[in-house]
């Protein structure tokens, strides 16, 4: 099953409650960690990733604390949980072929792909901006497929 984890989850939360919040000044992971009610030390190693992954910026000194590197509306759902969760994919397949002995050969495997990709295209398409202003689409279009689906028919 693929699951976001308490990381991904956390992340998101974070972002967006700093996205709403920084206004012209950085926000405290303290104080993101309050109205959250998430602990501040494991929102630090959070930031961690989130910096090295540049969408925040940690700011220095007195009135110090957090900023997003770019506007709400650049910074997608995607790339916040690629950077503290890793790839999105399905299965650990789709990663790493070395994962399974079959990956080469498995017909499944453009499944597990095509889902992937279709996730990762609809988290790509929601920005913090989005979610925070609650216009997130149930319905998204799919990107266009590469080519058509062979049929499993002899002729």
């Amino acid at each position: 099953m693929l699951r976001i984890t308490t990381k991904g989850r956390y992340a998101l939360r974070a972002m967006l409650d700093l996205a709403m919040h920084q206004q012209d000044a950085p926000v405290t992971r303290e104080e993101i960690a309050e109205r959250q009610e998430l602990p501040a030390t494991y929102l630090a190693q959070l930031f961690s990733a989130l910096t090295k992954a540049g969408l925040v910026e940690s700011v220095r000194g007195p009135g110090g604390g957090y900023v997003l590197t770019r506007p709400a509306d650049q910074i997608t759902a995607g790339e916040i949980l690629r950077a503290v969760e890793g790839p999105i994919s399905l299965t650990a397949c789709v990663v790493d072929e070395e994962v399974c002995g079959r990956a080469g050969r498995c017909s499944l495997r453009k499944l597990y792909e095509g889902l992937s990709d279709a996730i990762t295209h609809y988290l790509d398409t929601i920005t913090l901006a989005d979610i925070g202003a609650g216009n997130i689409p149930h319905e998204f279009a799919a990107p266009a497929a590469e080519k058509p689906a062979e049929s499993l028919r002899e002729s």
